[in-house]
């Protein structure tokens, strides 16, 4: 059975840093890209950063987390990570990882939610002091 589990949010001070996990059983990511979204109160939910299957190792990011956020595999953990630094209030919301319908992230609308048919309940991250 599919199971993703999103870790690793928490209350940090505007430009502090966060790292989160997402940990996949019943799935092996290595041959699939994955993505990270983001949701805040009373949004949709909106696209953040994506990461291609090893054997390309691209990345991607949306323009206002670009440069602070940086994603990672770890494909013999089974698990990806998204480090994110220099958070602003901005920032703030439910954190979902989901696997994309392709190995590579510009195979597809990767920033499109609806591109996305499992998401594991998400990590809260709320940047405020």
């Amino acid at each position: 059975q599919l199971q993703l589990v999103e870790s690793g949010g928490g209350l940090v001070e505007p430009g502090g840093s966060l790292r989160l996990s997402c940990a996949a059983s019943g799935v092996e990511l290595d041959g699939l890209a994955i993505a990270w979204f983001r949701q805040a109160p009373g949004k949709e939910r909106e696209a953040v950063s994506c990461i291609s299957s090893s054997g390309y190792g691209s990345t991607d990011y949306v323009r206002s987390v670009k440069g602070r956020f940086t994603i990672s595999r770890d494909d013999s953990n089974n698990v990806v990570y998204l480090q994110m630094n220099s958070l602003k209030p901005e920032d703030t919301g439910i954190y979902f990882c989901g696997p994309g319908r392709s190995f590579r992230c510009s195979h597809y609308v990767w920033t499109s939610a609806q591109e996305y048919s499992f998401w594991g309940r998400g990590t809260q991250v709320t940047v405020s002091s």
